[in-house]
């Protein structure tokens, strides 16, 4: 450990003395030594920017026989403190202290969210299949979990990972703590560890695999999980929707908001396919106007044509665009030539641009969090917009009768697309947010008024 790097985190040497609770003498034989006792590790590791794994580089201590023993077996390397570790593919070791429920390991694609709120909803969103979410707000799960805040049946996500550990919550909301929630989805955590470092390394290297493991019998072996995350395919190739979809029904459930009443006149009949939706993107088209029933993933386009929809909608969901797009963008050119009106977000989005032609690609960094600038082509009004994908349009694949409507201020990557001949848009964003800003809800609204147009010609 770099003991002064530490002093200098906690402010120095009279505040680390104080919090710690010892003399200046002691705090001078911790340079002399360059360690700190691990029995003041609980004191130091509430101090903002120090993490577990600060403590732990280049640990020298002075351990019983016992405790010398358990070191020199690879299975169980774990340092004084910590239960639980982060993987990477790179071969980083991140150790820290686990919550949930104990698994061997979880293996998938490590990405970060910037969500400042809305936890719970981001670990149930579907597009959150095959990833290791880590949450760059230091305070997550401080106002536990309820049954309203789920966007799907089940926790998408495959852990989470926090810097703090998980405190008792302080909502009258809550109805348990994210800990015993995420022990009900079989879902683990990891607190304690550095997620600014995380972050910055998937920032500068792209996507990373990662195996998160809070074994119960407390033995972890290191080398064998760089193994398995170093076998694991990554998402590229992958069909998630499959997995995540639901079986056909129908949704009759508006937006919570009472300052946005659902329109009760001229409900336009909507059939929504489900490859991975969130219960908020349901919820909009309701309010909007929208009577839905909703579709399974793999339905076909006769399946959608024989419920005679108004329009039909194309949700969010995982895995790979082109892997999805195989059954799926059949079906939606089918329904582009029957001539009904098309509107998609994210995965949804991408499947759009397949059937009019584009194709998809791997960004080196996903858009994930609910602060992401995107502008509006044609109008240059910016929205600030919610985001979870790891794959886009290439806007250089689209035919000319399709046009880029929204652009991504961080880094210029498509964001929306309209067809010029046909009632056929889509975003990248979710205009649903839920966690998120509610810029973007005039999309719904958008897509109600293409069939009001339409019926009212019809009429």
């Amino acid at each position: 450990m770099d003991i002064d790097r530490i002093i200098e985190k906690a402010g120095g040497a009279d505040e680390i003395a104080a919090l710690a609770g010892v003399g200046l003498e002691a705090v001078r034989k911790w340079r002399q030594s360059r360690m700190v006792p691990t029995k003041h590790w609980p004191a130091l590791l509430r101090v903002p920017g120090i993490a577990l794994q600060d403590l732990t580089a280049d640990l020298t201590t002075t351990e019983t026989p016992q405790e010398q023993e358990r070191e020199t077996d690879v299975s169980n390397p774990c340092p004084p403190g910590a239960n639980a570790a982060l993987v990477l593919a790179d071969g980083t070791v991140l150790w820290g202290r686990g919550f949930g429920a104990h698994t061997d390991g979880a293996v998938g694609e490590l990405c970060f969210s910037t969500g400042m709120t809305g936890y719970q909803e981001t670990l149930t969103d579907p597009s959150f299949a095959g990833q290791i979410v880590t949450f760059t707000f230091p305070h997550i799960g401080n106002v536990g979990t309820n049954a309203d805040d789920n966007e799907a049946p089940k926790m998408a996500a495959l852990g989470a990972v926090v810097k703090e550990d998980i405190t008792a919550p302080a909502s009258w909301r809550s109805h348990e703590p994210l800990a015993a929630w995420l022990k009900q989805h079989n879902r683990a955590g990891i607190s304690g560890v550095d997620t600014r470092a995380i972050t910055r390394t998937l920032r500068d290297n792209g996507p990373q695999t990662a195996i998160l493991a809070f074994p119960e019998n407390g033995r972890i072996d290191t080398d064998s999980l760089l193994n398995r995350a170093r076998q694991w395919p990554g998402l590229e190739g992958m069909d998630l929707a499959k997995e995540v979809t639901q079986p056909k029904r129908v949704w009759s459930e508006g937006v919570w908001e009472t300052t946005r009443p659902a329109r009760t006149e001229n409900r336009r009949r909507v059939v929504a396919m489900d490859y991975g939706a969130k219960d908020n993107i349901l919820r909009c088209l309701v309010t909007a106007g929208c009577d839905v029933t909703v579709l399974p993933a793999t339905a076909t386009a006769e399946e959608i044509l024989e419920l005679k929809p108004e329009g039909v909608f194309l949700s969010n969901g995982p895995g790979d665009p082109a892997a999805t797009g195989t059954y799926a963008v059949p079906a939606i050119r089918t329904v582009l030539d029957a001539n009904v009106p098309v509107f998609g977000i994210c995965l949804g989005h991408q499947l759009l641009a397949q059937a009019l032609g584009g194709k998809t690609y791997k960004l080196e960094r996903g858009h994930r969090g609910a602060n992401q600038p995107v502008k509006d082509v044609e109008t240059g009004r910016v929205e600030i917009t919610s985001q979870n994908h790891g794959f886009a349009v290439d806007e250089k694949s689209l035919p000319a009768d399709v046009k880029v409507t929204h652009v991504s201020l961080f880094d210029g990557s498509n964001e929306g697309i309209a067809s010029t001949t046909k009632d056929a848009f889509s975003v990248q964003y979710h205009p649903e947010a839920s966690p998120g800003p509610s810029d973007s809800f005039y999309l719904f609204e958008r897509f109600v008024a293409v069939m009001d147009r339409r019926a009212k010609a019809g009429a």
